[in-house]
């Protein structure tokens, strides 16, 4: 059986008084579960009836009321079924509506007890306009109800919900009518005195109400956020749709012609042109032109230049024109504009202009123009200004590949790295920087806002928030390295090095950084007959105080870090940091020096780091062109680092050989 009244409605029509709220699912979530938690933590056998819309939103919760039901025998769990949900009794009593039910589009919980009520009567509101990137989060979705400790509104409720099981379930009548009988009767005039009802007014909870307002503001916040996303995605998707199309092509012609087509659609002008021009240009000749209504046509037309006031105010600050009325502005006033400019604007019913300059490098490639042509008059927003600006920019770019073919590869490679740094800060700013901020942020905000908090728990949010800062300090400088040397923009300067005075400042440094008392027994028994080696001694004391931070980090205090270093053949000496700790499975062996990796997963760390210390490390030893691997037996089983170092007497470092059995049996047999 199927009704279609829904339960929210039919609550709001017996209590006229009442007004319904939006809520998140997220504040639905956290209300739903306190008003669970209340019945676990109570003594007494209260009247529980549950709504979920689907078998799958009831599953994750079902263990929940497994525990309810060992409080009585009066629970209820209402859903529409999608594999083996049905009618039964047994812990407690499920009951299956279709899922064309009124009931599949809301999120009903009542609880009713001799010491108090609760009641949480909402309905699902669907937006059929919303954006799919603000859905992609469930939290998101909205909901409009009632959620109170009033015990008219929930006895009312409750009986509502009653009678909608007895129908779907006409067995449970007389269980039904006890439960009617023992919860729903209004209590007497005594009982009201000892234990005063809670007027809607008031809040009985208000860690719970806070807790609400916190999670609808946030909500709130991230739809504001999801909305400006989404704005900059069609804009990005539309920049680089056309940014694809502009440089599929190098004649210029072709180039400009797509972008003015592009443009036209887009932002609904009723014409756009693009022509080029440089700064000491008089005239223009109009080439490129898309129109979008029945008026003259500026095709092949010779647009005036020395003479236009909009054009040397371009030159002179370097940025867009807009005019939303040629009429009204006083830079088109007809008493100061040439007789040229005036026929332009009349003969081609310019009545909204917009103009945005084409530069490269802060040379004028040509000028973008739209204009509307209508009686109504058109303001250009921001964001279209924006947008013309983004695609003029491109084509600037793109006018110039096509006129210097030779540095097409070049200006590609550069493209690529922009976009390789724009997807790395991308990554930081996602994942490794919202946790260390989110943490800081809340024990900012509970020092701000608890003035009488401990002594001892206010130690703790200030060492928090320090040891979260200064993981923040070390991502965005191990970040600021590992750019600089993908880049190319460190300067090298290669020297003759003791290897012995390399270890030994590693050393040093490492003590320093993590103290004496966390660094576990470090031995490295380097031979003084030991080659010179060839390196920048700045960069081969970070790859070794980097390489022992990891090993420290990954061993206890009470282990034994060691290391070795021995030629490996006349050109390269071998360096060895190997550790007693908690050891590397070899299928993730490969992927230890790549950015961020952490072989625990980003969400179950028990140390701290950034991720991008073995990274650095690789490009480092790549610079003079050598080797760096890991070896590990397994887990717990320790970790074994190498990496190589030219000699001194080698004039140019040369690529190590690939690794053989014979060198992985050498390396072994050291340790």
């Amino acid at each position: 059986m199927s009704i279609s009244t829904s339960v929210l409605a039919e609550l709001l029509n017996a209590l006229p008084h009442w007004r319904s709220q939006m809520y998140f699912k997220s504040s639905l979530t956290a209300l739903s579960h306190a008003m669970e938690d209340r019945i676990l933590a109570g003594t007494d056998a209260p009247l529980a009836i549950a709504s979920f819309q689907r078998e799958r939103f009831y599953r994750q919760e079902a263990h929940r009321y497994r525990r309810i039901a060992q409080r009585g025998d009066q629970v209820y769990v209402l859903s529409a079924p999608e594999t083996d949900f049905t009618n039964h009794s047994g812990d407690y009593e499920t009951i299956a509506f279709d899922s064309s039910d009124a009931l599949a589009q809301e999120w009903h919980l009542i609880i009713i007890s001799s010491q108090y009520t609760n009641c949480l009567i909402c309905r699902e509101r669907s937006n059929p306009n919303t954006h799919p990137l603000q859905n992609a989060i469930d939290n998101n979705r909205r909901f409009e109800g009632i959620w109170t400790f009033d015990r008219e509104v929930t006895l009312k409720a409750a009986e509502i919900l009653l009678d909608r099981i007895a129908i779907y379930r006409p067995e449970l009548s007389e269980k039904i009518e006890q439960a009617r009988h023992q919860y729903l009767v209004p209590r007497s005039a005594s009982s009201r005195r000892q234990t005063p009802e809670i007027s809607p007014e008031v809040n009985p909870d208000p860690f719970v109400q806070r807790l609400v307002t916190y999670l609808q503001a946030s909500q709130y916040k991230l739809l504001k956020a999801y909305r400006s996303i989404a704005a900059q995605e069609q804009r990005e998707r539309l920049i680089h749709l056309m940014t694809v199309a502009i440089r599929q092509s190098l004649d210029p012609d072709e180039i400009l012609e797509i972008a003015v087509e592009k443009l036209g659609q887009v932002l609904g002008a009723c014409r756009c042109l693009v022509y080029r021009c440089k700064e000491s240009d008089k005239t223009a000749k109009i080439k490129h032109e898309f129109l979008d209504a029945e008026i003259q046509s500026a095709h092949n037309h010779t647009w005036p230049l020395a003479n236009n006031p909009l054009f040397q105010e371009v030159l002179t600050h370097r940025e867009s024109i807009c005019i939303a009325d040629t009429v009204s502005d006083e830079r088109l006033n007809p008493q100061q504009l040439s007789q040229s400019l005036q026929d332009l604007i009349q003969n081609f019913s310019i009545a909204s202009w917009l103009l945005v300059p084409i530069f490269y490098k802060n040379k004028l490639q040509g000028i973008v123009e739209l204009h509307h042509c209508g009686p109504i008059q058109e303001n250009w927003t921001r964001e279209e200004v924006s947008l013309v600006e983004a695609v003029a920019t491109q084509m600037g770019v793109a006018l110039i590949q096509a006129e210097s073919y030779a540095n097409l590869e070049d200006l590609n490679q550069q493209l690529e790295a922009l976009d390789r740094t724009r997807s790395n800060l991308v990554a930081i700013t996602g994942h490794e920087l919202r946790t260390p901020l989110s943490t800081i942020q809340i024990c900012l905000e509970s020092l701000s806002s608890e003035p009488d908090m401990a002594e001892e728990l206010r130690d703790v949010m200030l060492s928090t928030a320090l040891e979260d800062a200064e993981r923040m300090r070390k991502l965005i400088q191990d970040f600021l390295t590992l750019s600089q040397l993908e880049s190319g923009r460190v300067e090298w300067n290669p020297e003759t090095l003791s290897l012995e005075e390399c270890i030994s400042l590693s050393l040093s440094n490492t003590v320093a950084r993590r103290g004496r008392a966390n660094v576990p027994e470090i031995v490295a028994p380097i031979t003084h007959d030991l080659p010179l080696v060839y390196a920048d001694g700045e960069w081969l004391v970070e790859v070794l105080a980097k390489l022992l931070d990891n090993a420290c980090k990954f061993s206890d205090p009470d282990s034994q870090i060691r290391i070795e270093a021995y030629p490996r053949s006349d050109h390269w000496i071998e360096v060895m940091v190997a550790d007693n700790g908690r050891g590397i499975e070899p299928k993730r062996l490969k992927n230890v020096f790549d950015r961020f990796y952490q072989e625990e997963g980003a969400l179950q760390r028990t140390t701290g780091g950034t991720g991008l210390g073995l990274a650095i490390c690789r490009q480092i030893i790549q610079r003079w062109q050598g080797e760096i691997w890991a070896e590990s037996a397994g887990k717990n089983q320790g970790s074994q680092f190498y990496f190589t170092v030219p000699l001194a007497d080698v004039q140019a470092p040369l690529m190590p050989p690939k690794t053989s059995s014979g060198k992985t049996k050498k390396k072994r047999e050291s340790l």
